[in-house]
C-alpha cells in the first residue's frame, strides 16, 4: 500500500521502537472506518522496517480506545446495515504467514514482531479487542475495560470469543463476554488479562522500558521464530509444537544471532545483536 497521511492515528520511531498512537482524544480514540485503515498502515511499516523490533500501541489523551464511535453505530442503524467503512487496498500487515490468522485483528498473529499495549486509559468493545490481540499489555491504574457488545445488542467482536478463553479461562472470559460488565485494570491484572498495572504517569516509561529491553537484550530473530510458535503452536497440538521447535532450533543455531549469543555468554557481555540483513 502507498503512502498513506496520517490523520488519526500517529506513527514514530525511537531506539528501534516503533509507536502507534490512535489519535482522536477529542473522541476517547473510539473506532473508525479511517482510524483502522491508517493503523493497519502504520502497523505493516513497522513490521516491515528492519530496524524496527518492538511495537508499542497506545491512545492519545485520557483514553486508549472507547469502541466503536457512536456516530458510526447511529450510521449503521440507519442503514440497516453493517459497514466497514474502509477503503479497497487495506494494507495487509501479518497477512500471508498463516490462513489462519488472515482476518480482522487476528493478523496479528502473524506479525514478526512483539506488539506491547499501553492501556491509558477506557478500552471498550473494539478497543479491548485491539489490546487483547497485542502480546503484552500494561495499563494505567484504574483504566476501565469491557467487552461493552452485549450492551449494544451485539455479538462478541473480532474472534474474542475465541481468544479471551485462551487469555484467562473459560469462566472468567463468560463472565466478561455474556455480562460486558465494566473492570478496572487492578481486576484485568488479577485475571491474568493484563500483566501489569502502573500509575498513569508512568504507563508509556514502563511500556518503553519492556520494549527496550526486548529491543536490546533478545535476538530480532529469536523474537520472530518465538512469536511464531506461539500463535502457531495456539493453533496446533504438542507433537507438532515439538517438530516445529526442533527444525527451528537447527535453523537458528547456524545464524549469526546464536553465535552472537554465544559469544557474548562466553565474554560475560551483553549481546550486540545485529538488525536483519532482509526485511520480512
Amino acid at each position: 500500500m502507498a503512502d498513506m497521511e496520517l490523520k488519526v492515528v500517529r506513527y514514530e520511531i525511537s531506539d528501534k521502537i516503533a509507536i502507534i498512537t490512535l489519535d482522536r482524544p477529542d473522541r476517547l480514540n473510539s473506532w473508525t472506518g479511517r482510524m483502522h485503515a491508517e493503523y493497519r498502515w502504520a502497523l505493516n511499516e513497522a513490521d516491515g522496517n528492519r530496524s524496527v523490533r518492538v511495537i508499542v500501541v497506545t491512545g492519545a489523551g485520557r483514553a486508549f480506545c472507547a469502541g466503536a464511535d457512536s456516530r458510526a453505530l447511529s450510521g449503521h442503524v440507519e442503514r440497516g446495515a453493517y459497514d466497514a467503512g474502509t477503503p479497497d487496498d487495506l494494507a495487509r500487515p501479518g497477512f500471508g504467514t498463516d490462513p489462519r490468522f488472515d482476518a480482522d485483528f487476528a493478523y496479528h498473529f502473524g506479525l514478526t514482531k512483539p506488539v506491547i499495549a499501553a492501556i491509558n486509559g477506557p478500552a471498550a468493545g473494539v478497543g479491548l479487542v485491539l489490546a487483547c490481540y497485542c502480546d503484552i499489555r500494561f495499563a494505567a491504574a484504574g483504566a476501565k475495560l469491557t467487552t461493552a457488545h452485549g450492551r449494544l445488542g451485539l455479538p462478541a467482536e473480532f474472534g474474542l470469543s475465541w481468544l479471551l478463553p485462551r487469555m484467562i479461562g473459560l469462566t472468567r472470559a463468560n463472565d466478561l463476554l455474556l455480562s460486558s460488565r465494566v473492570i478496572l485494570a487492578e481486576e484485568a491484572a488479577d485475571m491474568g488479562l493484563v500483566n501489569e498495572v502502573v500509575p498513569s504517569d508512568r504507563l508509556m516509561d514502563r511500556a518503553m522500558e519492556y520494549a527496550g529491553q526486548l529491543a536490546t537484550t533478545v535476538s530480532p530473530s529469536s523474537l520472530r521464530a518465538t512469536r511464531g510458535q506461539i500463535y502457531t503452536d495456539l493453533h496446533g497440538d504438542a507433537a507438532g509444537a515439538v517438530s516445529r521447535a526442533q527444525r527451528l532450533l537447527e535453523e537458528m543455531m547456524t545464524g549469526p544471532d546464536f553465535a552472537e549469543g554465544v559469544a557474548a555468554l562466553q565474554e560475560k557481555r551483553a549481546p550486540r545483536f545485529s538488525d536483519p540483513e532482509a526485511g520480512p
